[in-house]
């Protein structure tokens, strides 16, 4: 299991070079520490060193299920600074209609603790605003905080086209934070998308060529 030890530094007004030694000192592949960029620095200010680090890790996952045709959303869910459950959307390759990347994660979290409900204090950092399935099971397992990076206008479930995690009558509630990464979730769906047109637009070119 992957394990960080960081202080909960807070950015601030530090400036990019002071984060991005921060983030060199944290011994992280080259993908992960990879620059960010002044404007989103400048947006999110307020986010811990570990918050940037963990959903750049959930988006190297995103990026995995991209490779593999999957809408690339990543999710990982940590407590104590360490990993105890990850994944990504595989729907397509699982043939599972909820292998959503959260409930992925959470299934790996608890076989890992050999418990359906997960420990106080842990945070999911996922790509993606969750749906209707994923923040329920969000709920249902206790995650304490829930971090995300761009809405899902069409069936996010936090804000975008309601907001599930602070109805009365569910028995927990789940803090929420968006918009950490935002620009590089949103880039990367996107691009995605495109590419999916575009390899649909020479299929069919193509089939009418041999007809």
């Amino acid at each position: 299991m992957f394990t960080m030890q960081m202080s909960s530094q807070r950015l601030l007004l530090s400036p990019l070079w002071q984060f991005s030694n921060a983030l060199q000192s944290l011994q992280v592949n080259d993908e992960l520490s990879r620059a960010v960029t002044s404007n989103e620095l400048a947006s999110y200010r307020f986010w811990s060193l570990t918050d940037y680090y963990w959903m750049q890790y959930a988006l190297t996952l995103a990026k995995r299920g991209a490779g593999q045709g999957e809408v690339p959303v990543g999710a990982v869910l940590v407590h104590d600074h360490s990993i105890i459950g990850e994944g990504f959307n595989e729907p397509i390759g699982r043939h599972d209609a909820t292998a959503h990347a959260e409930m992925t994660a959470i299934r790996a979290a608890c076989r890992h603790l050999n418990n359906y409900r997960l420990p106080v204090g842990t945070t999911l950092y996922v790509t993606l605003e969750p749906c209707t399935m994923c923040i329920g099971a969000l709920i249902h397992a206790r995650v304490g905080r829930l971090v995300y990076a761009t809405n899902e206008p069409r069936a996010g479930m936090v804000g975008s086209q309601m907001n599930l995690s602070t109805q009365p009558f569910y028995n927990h509630q789940i803090q929420v934070q968006q918009g950490l990464c935002q620009e590089s979730s949103s880039q990367l769906l996107k691009a995605f998308f495109r590419q999916r047109r575009q390899a649909l637009k020479a299929s069919k070119i193509q089939q009418a060529q041999h007809q």
